[in-house]
């Protein structure tokens, strides 16, 4: 029986990134607006932005962007000028989409538990598209991208860590039963991506 060698992954083209990189951005986007709807809370960057907003009253589309700017010097440095465009061009889609979902929809009655599950799978869903197109969600992302390229440990693994640490700093400011609906919605998003975030496994 003869073996037959895998098929060698291709890059994705110029035109599949420009579609596919604003398409994560929108689908994490939309996971954020619901996670800001019932006053929850998300991990890494975003969860510090979701917090800096409750705190301080700006909005989390401008905190978020001003947050990313200073992990964009280690992005250029690990992972090139590519990456580094690329994760700036998700990570101001993801700032400026939070603040247009609202104009379009309502959803201030959503369940707290239903919205937290729906945001963590958005966001999760939203951050595999953005990295598997050579590009990360800014913060933390790009910390968690640069491990999993130069030491191997998976994405998922990393950023529940960092969320780890965000969602326990949550509780000054976040309602408990809000809160641990936000752990479920973090756990779900972790999980998506450390089951289909993996090296080797897909091609293409």
């Amino acid at each position: 029986m003869s073996v037959v060698d895998p098929p060698i992954a291709e890059k994705h083209a110029v035109w599949e990134d420009a579609l596919a990189i604003p398409t994560g951005a929108l689908m994490m986007s939309f996971g954020l607006f619901l996670l800001d709807q019932i006053g929850g809370v998300s991990g890494g960057l975003a969860g510090v932005a979701i917090l800096a907003s409750y705190w301080t009253g700006l909005g989390f589309g401008v905190v978020f962007f001003v947050i990313n700017l200073p992990f964009y010097w280690l992005a250029v440095r690990r992972m090139g000028w590519t990456f580094t465009l690329k994760t700036l061009i998700a990570v101001t889609l993801i700032s400026v989409l939070t603040s247009v979902h609202g104009l379009y929809m309502d959803v201030s009655d959503v369940n707290p538990l239903y919205g937290a599950v729906f945001a963590g799978l958005s966001i999760g869903v939203g951050m595999l598209i953005i990295f598997r197109h050579g590009a990360s969600a800014g913060g933390f992302g790009i910390l968690a991208a640069w491990l999993q390229e130069t030491r191997g440990w998976r994405a998922g693994f990393v950023q529940g860590a960092l969320d780890l640490v965000v969602v326990v700093a949550s509780l000054a400011l976040v309602p408990l039963p809000i809160l641990l609906c936000s752990i479920l919605g973090a756990v779900l998003l972790n999980l998506t991506l450390a089951i289909n975030h993996r090296p080797g496994r897909y091609f293409g």
